[in-house]
């Protein structure tokens, strides 16, 4: 559903990645909370790694940002962040 709402929704603004579209962020942020017990701190964790993941973009995550396009393009490279996230707070969670 979310591949189509940012697809949409770019196409009819005539740009790729608007930072007006956010669903991608929600989802994103969905996925690195997966299974993580909720508390401030761990929102916060979450928070900031899924940020981190999608603003500095490392490899993979960059190719697939420049080179897919449309709503898929839209969605996965903040899919692959949050997953990003998701593996390294459930690791800080186990090493605690």
């Amino acid at each position: 559903m979310g591949i189509w709402i940012c697809g949409k929704t770019a196409e009819d603004m005539g740009v790729h990645d608007d930072s007006s579209i956010v669903w991608d962020e929600v989802a994103g942020m969905l996925i690195t909370m997966l299974a993580v017990p909720l508390s401030w701190q761990t929102l916060l964790m979450g928070f900031v790694l899924f940020r981190f993941f999608d603003i500095l973009k490392p490899w993979p995550i960059s190719y697939l940002d420049k080179h897919v396009h449309g709503g898929f393009g839209i969605m996965i490279d903040d899919v692959l962040a949050g997953l990003f996230a998701l593996f390294i707070i459930h690791l800080g969670l186990a090493l605690i």
